[in-house]
């Protein structure tokens, strides 16, 4: 009897410690796993390289896992949500443009994620005509689309606001590169260009205008015909003399790249007799002076030609015939006349009547 209560006893104390080492053994391995969870490295980069991801406003948790999956991040998703709905993230997703590190634990991700720290990024823009395109140009690289922002560019309340026309509001955009958080509104990135722009209209520039005779807004836009005459920055400042001659003497412009803008097609080669007759306050063969407004957003480089003009006595200028993108100017209309001739001899040689 007392043998068999014995072993009762051990049978019991076994079964006892048994379960103690199992609850230990599983404590154990969830420990190791949820440890895992948080402090193993989880993400792993293309080619170990920095990445950025974008959230936009109003994701959801699960669209920031499939954007964290979708670009291949995640070794564990699993983990990442487990991390995640502990430290609450799923409960205050912020939107922006974030930089993920090779090697990230889930931890350090949900953190950075939590944290709304952002990584600026840079937005660059230059070589651009109209506003339309400027606007596309921009929603690839911030959060707000093309509408939004061609919309604003169109408001004429917030035109005048800044003190523009519907003509001249294409020369506040000084082309350049600036950094923005992605989450950036339309608003704040039209703010953001006047400022810049007050900023690029310094003393140094303004006094400059000053002695050129022009507003800084007159300057924008004989900078933009200068940059469409010619792509040569060495090339600009002979250009914007020229037209600064022909403008202290009252004589009209006549600049080519006005009437492409008056017709709306900058890609035409050749003007023709026809295009000349527009009536159009853009047409600088038929009205004297400056056009309303820019023909483009003008180039830094094309602004300080204008303000940085060479001096001389030309009065014309002509494409030379080798079509290398640089002309031939001229002080009188008998050797401008030449020049033309010959231009139009290599014109027809190459075949091109438009």
């Amino acid at each position: 009897m007392t043998k068999s209560i014995n072993t009762k006893k051990r049978t019991r104390n076994f079964l006892i410690l048994f379960a103690v080492i199992l609850i230990l053994a599983i404590t154990a391995h969830l420990g190791y796993k949820y440890y895992g969870y948080i402090f193993k490295p989880n993400i792993s980069t293309p080619e170990g390289k920095n990445q950025l991801i974008f959230i936009p406003g109003n994701s959801s948790f699960n669209d920031v896992v499939d954007t964290l999956e979708r670009n291949e991040l995640l070794i564990d998703a699993q983990g990442f949500r487990w991390v995640a709905k502990h430290k609450k993230y799923p409960e205050r997703i912020i939107p922006g443009c974030y930089k993920i590190k090779d090697g990230m634990t889930n931890n350090e991700l949900v953190n950075l994620l939590r944290s709304g720290v952002q990584t600026p990024v840079k937005v660059t823009f230059n070589n651009i005509r109209t506003l339309p395109q400027l606007a596309g140009h921009i929603a690839k690289r911030i959060e707000p689309d093309s509408l939004q922002l061609i919309t604003l560019m169109n408001d004429s309340s917030l035109i005048k606001k800044y003190g523009f026309n519907e003509s001249t509001f294409i020369a506040m955009f000084i082309p350049n590169t600036y950094e923005f958080y992605w989450t950036t509104s339309a608003k704040s990135f039209i703010d953001r260009m006047n400022r810049e722009y007050r900023k690029f209209w310094n003393k140094s520039r303004t006094e400059k205008a000053e002695a050129v005779g022009l507003t800084p807004v007159e300057v924008s836009t004989l900078a933009s015909i200068v940059d469409e005459e010619t792509a040569k920055n060495d090339e600009k400042p002979v250009v914007a003399g020229l037209y600064l001659n022909r403008l202290k003497k009252g004589i009209k412009l006549q600049a080519d790249p006005t009437i492409k803008y008056a017709i709306g097609d900058f890609t035409v080669k050749r003007i023709l007799n026809k295009d000349l007759k527009i009536d159009s306050p853009y047409n600088t063969y038929l009205y004297a002076g400056l056009p309303p407004g820019p023909i483009r957003i003008p180039s830094i480089q094309g602004i300080d030609a204008v303000l940085n003009y060479k001096k001389h006595n030309y009065l014309y200028m002509c494409a030379k015939e080798d079509f290398s993108g640089y002309h031939n100017f001229s002080a009188t209309l008998r050797q401008h006349n030449i020049y033309a001739a010959r231009y139009r001899k290599a014109l027809r040689e190459k075949k091109i009547w438009r």
